[in-house]
């Protein structure tokens, strides 16, 4: 396996043959009931009841899309909920991955400047060096949010380097009101996203960054709903990998995400959460299913797959 994250990807994207990403989004109410209806995963207001159940859906839902998908991606958000419990569940699902061969973003979205983003980056980035947490492992990457400037980015990208792993800096997000802000602009005309993405972009064009297959291992966050005039940055940063939120339950359709690949079909994640890890709460699956909601999310996962290489 490559040691540069870039070249992980590019390795992931073409053995899997496709750039799809499934994130890992879990709400208990929204659990299948066989996994909410088991005696000790019965309630949602008992935390190791909760987390049991949370961890049994992922990592069930983790071996079903291995072997379809590029890789995953994990919201802390949905784990940190359930304070220490969670976010041990959080690390215990990053190595469950890991273990299944998929590369795994960590979606954390930290931002700061000198020491505490350094510390950031070794808290998401770094594996421990804890007696005792040998077996622990973070993610081969985490978003950041990077509306600091290059002080609250350089510091994760260096850990990275460090560490073999990689950042995507949120750079346009995938909200319909994200537009109000992002889209600002000077009086050349210059949008506040393209300001953060001239930063970015910047940063990740070091050689130091750059792996084998020319990819660095510092690439963006931006929204596929935004894909008509956001994808224009794919020209301009030929280097970077996107990792694209929006296609789904969010509107984006699969033309307007594949517009961030390269011609060779590399340098775009697309990510799909929703619409694919509660398949089976759509009709079209669970008539063809019924309750084996294992066998819908794997139909979704597929479609979702021919649905981007259509577009391709």
């Amino acid at each position: 396996m490559a040691s540069h994250f870039g070249d992980r990807l590019c390795e992931a994207v073409r053995s899997k043959n496709t750039p799809l990403v499934v994130g890992l989004d879990p709400v208990y109410s929204r659990l299948p009931e066989a996994i909410r209806s088991h005696r000790e995963m019965n309630d949602e207001f008992d935390v190791g009841s909760a987390v049991d159940a949370i961890f049994d859906f992922c990592t069930r839902t983790l071996r079903i899309v291995a072997p379809l998908v590029s890789a995953v991606k994990l919201n802390i958000a949905y784990f940190e909920k359930y304070m220490w419990e969670g976010v041990e569940t959080y690390y215990s699902i990053v190595s469950e991955a890991d273990e299944l061969g998929l590369e795994v973003i960590g979606d954390v979205k930290r931002g700061d400047i000198g020491h505490t983003a350094k510390i950031y980056a070794a808290a998401h980035l770094q594996n421990p060096e804890f007696a005792g947490m040998e077996d622990i492992i973070t993610p081969d990457a985490i978003t950041v949010n990077g509306f600091s400037g290059a002080e609250g980015i350089i510091p994760f990208a260096d850990v990275a380097n460090e560490q073999g792993k990689g950042v995507f800096v949120w750079v346009r997000a995938s909200n319909p009101t994200a537009g109000v802000i992002q889209n600002f602009a000077d009086a050349e005309g210059k949008k506040m996203y393209e300001k953060l993405a001239d930063v970015v972009g910047e940063i990740a064009d070091q050689n130091k960054r750059i792996g084998s297959h020319g990819y660095s291992n510092v690439g963006m966050v931006v929204g596929g709903t935004t894909a008509e005039e956001t994808s224009l940055l794919r020209k301009r940063f030929d280097k970077v990998w996107f990792l694209v939120p929006g296609y789904g339950s969010q509107g984006a359709s699969a033309v307007d995400c594949m517009r961030f690949c390269n011609k060779d079909g590399m340098g775009a994640l697309i990510n799909a959460s929703r619409s694919i890890i509660y398949a089976y709460e759509k009709p079209q699956y669970r008539d063809q299913f019924g309750d084996n909601w294992e066998k819908c999310i794997e139909q979704a996962a597929i479609d979702a797959k021919m649905d981007l290489a259509k577009a391709r």
